[in-house]
């Protein structure tokens, strides 16, 4: 349904829209949105945290900042709440829990009310006048496995505030930590839906309900209402953390995460997306998802297509999208890295119909990045852009690249020789470790006063990388094959004796990256970007 990066999906249905939203982490503008009308065809907002005193990402760890956004409804407005988590090696985790208001999805956003730190995966519950915040609970102390359980937490719509002490949520234990809870009062019952046994290939969706809000919660007794734990063979893998919504006319849909491997159980380098299934009840009231498995072809509701079966998603077999840099923002595909899309380092209109990027730190910085990236979408896809530049020496580089975190990325760039001749080189970082093919480089010929203009592209074929450039004599490759695999969520994760060092939750991305080590913001001029996708063979299009 969204391919590439989109997890933790929190769906909500207000009249006759239904409205999206899914975890960013380090990227900018934090929390991504979509719209439908149908729960087929689905349309970018863009993100709606845009920078500071909202969301500041300066300085976050890979795979930290924006977890499981919750959005819903209440007295005409829309509710987001949100993790910035700091920290999570070690055993801690730094997550303090925001809220913003708004009267319509496009905004304008309030200001950012804090509401506590004491765990992740927080989520609203309106039942009437009344609401509750709902969140795991995090254990930072050794030999306690890391949770706590489940806590409820009024909060006060008026006051804008949590109201009272925190209640602990009774519910019998299940697979590994209990997290993602979102809960839905559904006649005198209390559901639970919650995400267990991780967020890799044992996660799944599971359902619990109770009479009263806080337990004690019964378990389905059908088991998980989705997951793919057991059937390694499925195309889709990871299914988990999932959010109900119901149509107008009454039919029950699940919104979930799920990852497409390469091979059985391999690496995810698309990361984690957002998958729908259909949802029935049993006589005596529980859901059920046809299979309890992750399916590439679900039932549309009967208002489309009369409910047939189609694929998850229903546009074109494939996505083309171009950007000439004619507007005077990004585009809703665009995110940037760690700090938003601001004039002090990035400009639509220095040069009309160009994207100027001021250069930035170092790649392996977690303070003033210059990226300007997009998810990768499919196993197999192509991007390319024409780029211009003058480098002043080996400190200053721009390019594309298709990018995981700073530990690791493949890079193909202009920089300048000794000799401050424009040359064209690609590098990588395989888990931190930095190569740089000097030896294959090419002296870029017939420049005017130390200026290049050429077009750069790669291409992603599902564990491989190729990197190509053009300076009007066609199409050439550069670099060889490059390990497509390192930018999959599995490489990237770290855990050592049983602590995290870095976990691996975005997903591959490709953009336009500008370094400048010296400081002082060389900038380059980017023309044109246009990103390909390719229809996906097992059926899931994108």
């Amino acid at each position: 349904m969204l391919p590439g990066s989109h997890p933790d999906p929190s769906i909500v249905r207000v009249g006759d829209d239904y409205y999206l939203a899914t975890s960013t982490f380090e990227w900018c503008p934090g929390v991504r949105l979509h719209h439908s009308r149908d729960l087929v065809h689905w349309e970018p907002l863009g993100g709606a945290l845009t920078g500071p005193p909202a969301l500041d990402l300066t300085g976050c760890p890979d795979s930290g900042g924006v977890w499981a956004p919750s959005l819903s409804h209440a007295d005409g407005l829309f509710h987001l709440v949100y993790s910035n988590v700091s920290a999570y090696t070690g055993g801690f985790s730094d997550a303090p829990n925001h809220l913003v208001t708004a009267p319509t999805i496009h905004g304008p956003w309030s200001e950012a009310v804090p509401l506590h730190a004491r765990g992740f995966d927080a989520s609203l519950f309106h039942d009437g006048p009344d609401s509750w915040l709902i969140n795991l609970v995090h254990d930072w102390r050794p030999g306690h496995g890391g949770s706590a359980g489940l806590e409820a937490t009024r909060y006060d719509r008026t006051a804008r505030a949590l109201s009272g002490d925190p209640a602990p949520i009774d519910l019998p234990p299940g697979d590994g930590w209990i997290e993602g809870p979102n809960l839905y009062r559904v006649g005198d019952w209390y559901y639970l839906v919650t995400a267990d046994g991780g967020t890799g290939y044992d996660h799944q969706v599971t359902v619990s309900r109770s009479r009263t809000l806080t337990g004690p919660y019964a378990r389905d007794p059908g088991g998980p209402l989705i997951t793919a734990r057991h059937r390694p063979e499925l195309p889709l893998q990871k299914a988990g953390h999932g959010s109900l919504v119901t149509t107008p006319a009454g039919e029950s849909y699940l919104a979930y995460l799920v990852s497409r491997p390469l091979g059985r159980r391999g690496p995810c380098v698309l990361g984690r997306e957002t998958a729908l299934a259909p949802v029935t009840w049993t006589p005596d009231g529980w859901p059920r998802v046809p299979t309890g498995e992750p399916a590439t072809e679900v039932a549309a509701p009967t208002s489309v297509w009369g409910g047939g079966t189609g694929p998850q998603d229903a546009p074109a077999p494939g996505t083309h999208v171009e950007d000439g840099f004619d507007h005077s923002t990004l585009g809703p595909q665009w995110s940037t890295l760690r700090r938003p899309a601001a004039p002090d380092w990035l400009s639509l209109t220095d040069r009309p119909s160009h994207l100027r990027i001021q250069g930035g730190r170092a790649p392996h910085s977690l303070v003033g990045p210059s990226l300007v990236a997009q998810r990768v979408t499919a196993p197999r896809c192509s991007f390319e852009a024409t780029m211009e530049c003058r480098p002043g020496g080996f400190q200053h580089l721009a390019g594309i690249t298709a990018y995981y975190n700073t530990r690791n990325w493949h890079y193909l760039y202009v920089t300048a020789d000794d000799e401050a001749r424009p040359v064209l080189r690609t590098a990588s970082s395989d888990r931190g470790v930095l190569t740089v093919d000097e030896a294959g480089g090419i002296l870029l010929d017939g420049t005017l006063d130390g200026t290049a203009r050429l077009d750069l592209g790669c291409d992603l074929d599902g564990g491989e990388l190729r990197f190509r450039y053009d300076t009007g004599a066609g199409w050439r490759p550069l670099g060889g094959v490059a390990d497509a695999t390192v930018l999959s969520d599995e490489h990237a994760e770290d855990v050592q004796g049983g602590q995290v060092r870095a976990m691996g939750f975005t997903g591959a991305f490709v953009g336009l990256w500008v370094w400048d080590l010296a400081g002082r913001g060389r900038h380059a001029d980017y023309d044109q970007a246009t990103f390909t996708a390719e229809a996906d063979p097992e059926g899931w299009q994108t």
